[in-house]
């Protein structure tokens, strides 16, 4: 097996098929943003790696769906229980490879990946059909599961975000092919050796590495695969959505953002302000984040003061540090597509309040949290998600404009309110067109509620029973009175 050391941990370069490690002849170098040095030649898939993947899946899952919910779970459960003993592991590793802070990945990110299993795990274990008499017959709903799924996820979270997915298709019945983001791809190698030390049957869970034209088109063009569930850009969702359509396959994706995060005069001022410079959290590599920063009037100057003395507060550096707030971009490629974005706004005429330029005295992928007041709405760093530690400011002079405002992107993942009355939070919360809005916080999930976008962020929605259902395929069974066995 091909491995290599990274933070004290050994991790396996090689794919992960019908139980057993997979070397490719090509390989891609994959970078540590923490200094951007490469770290490991990765086996790089294809044709070859995805159809083997593909049938590994295909052979497991009739093994896999007839264990039943009950059966499934106690596979989960142990998966669950690995991810907890190893959280230290598995967050120094991703901590190297994409540079998210180290105590945030201690802290709660490499735990969620366990609640992940044992939410779904639960939820489809608890499930109770639907069961009705109508037209002198007897009716159920049973949910069957849909066959092998492939699953595609980004390079932020990328440990968590694999398991958000793949623990709901594996509850469900479904058998997974996981294609992780070349730029992260080591924590999820990780997932696979817990994943073997659990015991699953050989083939239920494969992960193939690789570049998305590549394998990533490979899987998705499949004709054995019967599920696709993508986290990414719009522009990749189309060909893939595309792909997905040729074969009728079903298929879900979480597109991104340019989430509003409106202030009113009547909330509670610091606690907005605060919140609002937190959106350069992990420099603003978070597709929730309330990017565009949308204030009432009255209160411009006085959040204004507050914001920039909490974003001053905020230290760039390594991530593995206590004292660390502001952490790198991923690659230097994506540290030169910001970039773009604040030199594109720049040269049109946008003020860059604060910020706008690399901070290499810090490290080689650092960029200063920005702030722009755009010269018009339609600006491009308004419309289009940066995804990087840039927000836009904006003042509205009543509700209805910060609604506008609010709803004038493609975009409507998610949204936040600070404000102090119950009726507006209930009012504004119900008219900005998003997926999820929050209210007076940010970031709170419950697992059993619907997640997804609303326009170019997305289609489907992703948690809870929602997801179970996304990975089934749902029958009504009618039985005539009076049968018997």
């Amino acid at each position: 097996m091909r491995a290599v050391e990274v933070a004290a941990v050994e991790v396996s370069t090689e794919h992960f098929i019908g139980g057993e490690r997979v070397a490719s002849a090509e390989t891609f170098v994959d970078l540590s943003p923490l200094d951007a040095e490469p770290i490991a030649e990765v086996a790089r898939g294809g044709e070859r790696e995805a159809e083997l993947a593909v049938a590994a899946a295909t052979e497991a899952f009739q093994v896999w769906a007839t264990l039943g919910p009950e059966g499934r779970a106690a596979y989960l459960h142990r998966l669950a229980d690995l991810i907890d003993a190893n959280v230290d592991r598995l967050a120094a590793v991703e901590c190297v490879d994409m540079a998210m802070l180290l105590r945030s990945l201690r802290a709660r990110v490499i735990s969620r990946g366990a609640r992940n299993f044992r939410a779904y795990a639960n939820l489809a274990v608890a499930h109770e059909e639907r069961v009705w008499e109508s037209n002198g017959t007897r009716n159920r709903v049973i949910r069957m599961p849909s066959g092998p799924a492939v699953v595609i996820t980004p390079w932020n979270a990328p440990f968590m975000l694999s398991t958000w997915k793949t623990a709901p298709a594996l509850a469900a019945g479904s058998t997974v092919v996981l294609k992780p983001a070349e730029w992260s791809p080591l924590s999820c190698s990780l997932l696979c050796d817990l994943v073997a030390e659990a015991g699953f049957p050989p083939g239920v869970f494969n992960v193939v590495q690789g570049i998305g034209e590549e394998v990533g088109a490979a899987l998705t063009r499949h004709p054995g695969v019967r599920r696709i569930s993508f986290t990414g850009s719009p522009e990749t969702a189309v060909h893939i959505g595309t792909a997905a359509a040729r074969n009728v396959v079903p298929f879900t994706g979480e597109l991104g953002g340019k989430g509003p995060l409106l202030v009113f005069s009547d909330c509670d001022l610091e606690a907005a302000a605060r919140k609002a410079a937190g959106q350069y959290d992990d420099a603003g590599q978070v597709c929730l984040a309330g990017t565009r920063l949308i204030v009432e009037q009255a209160i411009e100057d006085e959040f204004l003061e507050l914001f920039h003395g909490f974003t001053d507060e905020h230290v760039l550096g390594d991530p593995r540090e206590d004292a660390t707030t502001v952490s790198p971009l991923i690659h230097p490629e994506h540290l030169a597509r910001v970039e773009g974005f604040v030199e594109r706004a720049r040269a049109s005429g946008d003020e860059i309040v604060r910020g706008g330029r690399r901070r290499e005295d810090v490290g080689p992928l650092f960029y200063d949290p920005t702030l722009v007041v755009p010269r018009t709405n339609d600006s491009e760093i308004v419309q289009r998600e940066v995804f990087g530690p840039v927000l836009t400011f904006q003042t509205f002079a009543d509700e209805d404009e910060a609604v506008a405002l609010a709803n004038s992107t493609r975009y409507g993942l998610s949204g936040i309110v600070y404000t102090g009355s119950d009726e507006r939070a209930a009012r504004v919360g119900r008219a900005v067109r998003a997926g999820t809005v929050w209210v007076n916080t940010f970031l709170v999930r419950d697992l059993t509620a619907p997640f997804g976008g609303i326009g170019i962020s997305g289609i489907g929605r992703e948690g809870g029973d929602y997801a179970l259902d996304f990975y089934s395929d749902l029958k009504t069974l009618q039985i005539l009175d009076g049968t018997t066995a």
